[in-house]
């Protein structure tokens, strides 16, 4: 079967469109939802439609093939909300994996079977991984924003164990959907990369973030473009957007990212927007018109519908973009690409960029006495300050004796999410301890810069934190040590920047997040 990355290179695919709107059409109810397996099970099961790939396998096995029937490339399994994170709130986290399985399996084998009738017309599965029911970057209580329902290594846990499910039923591709936090996203995608590098198997990845409302950012904060930097590390076979608003309503923010992203776009809206009663009203014919256009004007490789749309959408979908010309990926040139809420591009003409370090315990006394004394608050306002001055990036440093340095790192790191004016810059987490390094690098949705590491402890441990580095989706600055120590001479200095680029850029692969 030839590979979607080929194809895509000769057409536009079709996403199918919104699973939850398919199950609501059946009218199931609780014993439905049950089955015979779990017709004891403790709580109301009702609304928990990834379940029912294993209690009306059935019904989604139906969904599958009218998606398919209608013209769709690609199908979504059934598992948007197949993590243990997610499944919690129905204590079904014991049968997650095998949840992800079966619900792979089940649309693996309706899509190969119209691969079968039909070779010329291949057809793929997307193993779903959504946004979860809690964030990394926000504090779901307003009195406390440091607070977090969820950690980053939490998140991690949960979306390798779904990965491996997935992976394990035949999906052909992991699209990480529904993006409204970017740590969250992240986290997936570091989830992604351990069990490739754990299996020794590797496929295709797509990210799908969710513009919110007209602001044009994520509900974390972020706007398209920082949200594509802080994700470009992956590999990525596709990006885009889904959910939360209408075909409409989403064409500028697809635009902004064609314009950026090396890599295929794809856009799966709703249905227009939500009615009074939270439905949908907009028609396949309305809906196609606005994605028609889309790929008139090259935006788009791959299209499909979110919230409110049927097969009926899809095969109009399907019809109207028969024979366009998919998007040509741009070739951009290789800069150095930051984000906090907002991006940062250093270019050849940029002037000099503005570092706050007043937000370092080891160069400020004033920051350093704020922080063993507890007073975040304040330590905040430090902050605040550098960026208002001018700061377009803020180093963070906790690095002090009588100082919890990890502890302190993460407080202030999610204290600092918490203020928009502050995390609109990108973060340097600045430290000579690894684990405070990794720590923040688990606390922001942004890119960041690592500061630093060196071969100061040999060229293996050089190698297994820069490769961490470009796990996490971070750039990094190089010190001239090596095993002897501090470069002190031109050449010396000369040889250990040039042996570290070398490890870097051939070995690591870390060429277009090196910073220095």
């Amino acid at each position: 079967m030839p590979e979607m990355k080929d194809i895509l290179t000769k057409r536009i695919l079709v996403l199918d469109g919104a699973m939850g709107t398919m199950v609501q059409s059946y009218g199931l109810e609780e014993a439905d939802f049950r089955g015979n397996r779990f017709k004891d099970h403790p709580c109301d099961l009702k609304g928990n439609n990834d379940i029912l790939s294993l209690t009306r396998p059935d019904v989604v096995r139906e969904i599958h093939a009218a998606y398919l029937e209608a013209g769709a490339d690609l199908i979504e399994t059934n598992t948007f909300n197949s993590t243990s994170i997610s499944q919690a709130d129905y204590q079904m986290e014991h049968v997650v994996y095998e949840i992800n399985r079966t619900a792979a399996r089940l649309a693996h084998d309706v899509a190969n079977e119209f691969t079968k009738e039909n070779p010329d017309i291949p057809r793929f599965v997307c193993g779903a991984l959504g946004p979860t029911n809690k964030t990394a970057s926000m504090s779901p209580d307003v009195s406390n924003p440091d607070f977090r329902n969820v950690t980053f290594d939490e998140l991690t846990a949960a979306y390798e164990e779904q990965a491996k499910g997935l992976i394990d039923g035949g999906v052909d591709v992991l699209l990480v959907e529904t993006v409204f936090d970017t740590l969250n996203c992240k986290a997936a995608l570091f989830a992604i990369q351990s069990l490739f590098e754990d299996t020794g198997k590797f496929l295709p990845v797509m990210v799908s973030g969710t513009i919110t409302d007209a602001s044009g950012r994520l509900l974390s904060g972020q706007t398209v473009e920082a949200f594509w930097h802080s994700i470009r590390h992956m590999d990525l076979l596709a990006v885009g957007l889904n959910c939360a608003l209408g075909a409409e309503q989403i064409r500028p923010y697809v635009d902004a990212l064609a314009q950026i992203a090396d890599t295929h776009i794809l856009v799966y809206p709703n249905a227009g927007l939500p009615n009074e009663f939270g439905g949908y009203d907009e028609t396949p014919e309305q809906m196609s018109g606005f994605l028609n256009e889309f790929s008139n004007a090259g935006l788009v490789n791959i299209v499909g519908g979110c919230c409110g749309t049927t097969p009926d959408h899809i095969a109009e979908f399907s019809n109207s973009i028969a024979g366009k010309i998919p998007r040509v990926i741009p070739e951009n040139d290789p800069l150095t690409k930051l984000s906090g809420l907002e991006p940062l591009v250093i270019r050849p003409d940029s002037n000099f960029i503005n570092i706050g370090e007043r937000t370092n315990v080891t160069g400020s006394a004033k920051f350093r006495r704020l922080i063993k004394e507890d007073q975040y608050d304040e330590a905040l306002s430090v902050a605040r300050e550098q960026v208002e001055n001018g700061a377009q990036i803020i180093d963070v440093n906790m690095d002090e004796g009588l100082i919890d340095s990890e502890e302190a790192m993460g407080r202030f790191l999610r204290l600092v999410a918490s203020e928009p004016d502050i995390c609109k810059v990108p973060i340097m987490i600045d430290s000579s301890k690894w684990s405070v390094i990794e720590c923040g690098l688990k606390n922001i949705q942004g890119k960041g810069i690592v500061n630093s590491i060196s071969m100061k402890e040999g060229e293996d441990e050089f190698i297994r934190q820069a490769q961490l580095v470009k796990k996490y989706g971070a750039a990094v600055i190089v010190m001239a040590f090596d095993e002897e120590g501090q470069a002190d001479t031109f050449e010396r200095k000369v040889q250990i920047c040039r042996r570290a680029f070398d490890i870097l850029t051939n070995q690591v692969v870390l060429l277009q997040y090196l910073l220095q």
